[in-house]
């Protein structure tokens, strides 16, 4: 069994490491190390005496046992997430042991396939909302992944809180840029001033920290004053249901719990689903053999009507587009833990304390499982190829215990969008290459416009 100081890893400069490397481009640099060392590597960055380890863990077994079998050994109690804490507070993203459950007791009924099956038609009148504006749309083109985060926005809050839905929009598409990039400049800086003092970026921050947290405490304390609110599904909007949730063993949300919840439920909810929607167009746009297919589909099960939650499970080219778009673009690239104790993963032992990441980037690109990864095939995801392969050679979700509690409404909303949009568009792409970065969730650094076209009766 190697130890610690066998573990292979990029050299890189002899005072910095890897930092530049990382600082410049953390995803390639994560592909490259596996390419080049295998799949648990050690990356050290940053000068003599402010130097950090991380170990990347980049194998389908390796992620299992990061995020489900041994998942109470790896906990988020890193830099990063530290940093999203004091953003975006305490709800599920962040939330650990007893907090985290007594969280997940109270949100699970919220998310159960029957509830997310009732926000079909809240998710299909904003997805009309959106693209019918693409018929006026300047030279027929649009940027599919600006387009898509604005959709991904305007559902979840619809949801979210009803008939705020306006306010709410407006105060998140301000506010989420400026504590996004705080988080991320804060999160991977070996030291930071104190979040008080006076400097610009602080500033701009803390204003942006307090409008959004604003905006949630009135909207929480105007359905806490009605008692219940008639929103958008099945009789009522995710916030009145948060508001009324409780049980004997684990009490309810007090009011700055909603409040983390509301912006947990925000940030994972809206970025997330729109990176898969858009990259899903683009990629479609780029390839017509497969565009064409899921066009056929479309036209094939929903005749022209819109979609519900009951067409999921008739439309599996689309679903499958989506998965094929996840693995190529998972919106949470990375995944970071530390060790609580010594483990042994691959051979190799990862020592007590280290930091610790996980990279659907890379283990969704990995040669073991998927051939000519770079390749957009949606076939990788039939039912049988899909059994053919070890259960985190695929994980946008996460995993374990800690998967994403909104796994079910982000392929609801994603289903019924795109299907939506082949029924009435068809799309070629003007920027055939769209770079990206890790930030809190995969982050286009580039435009992705296509044309759009209205399709013919």
């Amino acid at each position: 069994m190697a130890t610690t100081s066998t573990i292979p890893g990029p050299a890189g400069l002899p005072l910095l490491g890897s930092m530049f490397d990382l600082k410049n481009d953390s995803l390639g640099t994560f592909l490259n190390s596996q390419r080049a060392h295998g799949d648990v590597v050690r990356i050290t960055a940053g000068p003599p005496g402010m130097r950090g380890v991380v170990y990347g863990v980049f194998s389908a077994e390796g992620a299992q046992q990061i995020l489900a079998t041994e998942s109470a050994n790896f906990r988020k109690d890193n830099h990063f997430y530290q940093e999203v804490r004091e953003s975006f507070g305490n709800g599920l993203l962040t939330s650990q042991d007893e907090d985290y459950l007594r969280q997940r007791r109270l949100a699970q009924p919220l998310f159960t396939r029957r509830r997310v099956d009732s926000y079909a038609e809240a998710i299909a009148a904003e997805v009309e909302g959106v693209t019918s504006q693409w018929r006026t749309a300047t030279d027929s083109t649009v940027d599919v992944l600006d387009e898509m985060t604005r959709l991904a926005l305007r559902a979840v809050a619809r949801i979210l809180f009803g008939t705020d839905v306006e306010a709410a929009v407006e105060i998140v598409e301000r506010a989420f840029p400026v504590m996004g990039d705080y988080v991320l400049r804060r999160g991977f800086s070996p030291v930071n001033i104190p979040r008080d003092w006076p400097t610009p970026g602080n500033r701009r921050a803390a204003a942006a920290h307090e409008e959004l947290y604003a905006v949630c405490d009135r909207i929480i304390a105007e359905r806490r004053a009605a008692g219940q609110d008639a929103g958008d599904g099945g009789g009522q909007d995710l916030l009145s249901l948060l508001v009324e949730a409780e049980s004997a063993e684990d009490g309810s949300f007090d009011a700055s719990e909603l409040r983390e919840q509301v912006l947990v439920f925000l940030l994972a909810g809206h970025e997330t689903t729109a990176t898969s929607l858009g990259f899903a167009l683009h990629l479609l746009a780029l390839h017509p053999e497969q565009r064409k297919r899921a066009h056929e589909e479309v036209d094939r099960v929903l005749a022209g009507r819109t979609p519900g939650a009951a067409d999921l499970e008739a439309l599996p080219y689309v679903t499958q587009v989506l998965k094929e778009a996840m693995r190529l673009f998972p919106a949470a690239p990375v995944i970071g833990r530390r060790a609580v104790a010594a483990t042994e993963i691959g051979g190799h032992t990862i020592p007590a304390g280290a930091d610790v990441i996980v990279a659907p980037w890379v283990t969704h690109r990995h040669p073991a499982y998927w051939e000519d990864a770079e390749r957009f095939d949606p076939e990788r995801f039939t039912p049988e190829a899909e059994a053919g392969r070890p259960r985190y050679a695929w994980f946008p979700f996460g995993g374990g215990p800690r998967a994403c509690i909104g796994q079910h409404f982000s392929m609801l909303e994603s289903v019924i969008a795109l299907a939506m949009i082949l029924q009435k568009y068809d799309l070629e792409a003007i920027d055939t290459e769209v770079p990206v970065s890790s930030a809190i969730t995969l982050r286009a650094t580039g435009p992705a416009r296509c044309g759009v076209r209205p399709r013919t009766a």
